[in-house]
């Protein structure tokens, strides 16, 4: 873990931010006082999900799109 200053790290910015990417965490100081913490992230998951995840779980009636009958209508509008 390294230390470096605020105005260090003003000056090369993107050298430090690559010695992060490359593992490294780095302690910003101010006054040489620490105030802040860069580190690398962790790997972040993969969130995608699968195609068909839910297959054959469910079935979809051929109405599904049809419009809605007029009293449903008329409850969401409140009538």
């Amino acid at each position: 873990m390294n230390w470096i200053s605020i105005d260090e790290i003003k000056r090369d910015f993107l050298g430090y931010l690559q010695r992060v990417e490359a593992g490294e965490t780095l302690v910003i100081t101010r006054g040489g006082k620490p105030v802040a913490e860069i580190k690398p992230m962790l790997k972040a998951p993969d969130i995608s999900r699968p195609f068909g995840l839910c297959a054959g779980e469910f079935i979809v009636p051929d109405d599904f799109d049809a419009p809605l009958p007029e009293n449903i209508i008329n409850e969401f509008e409140g009538k």
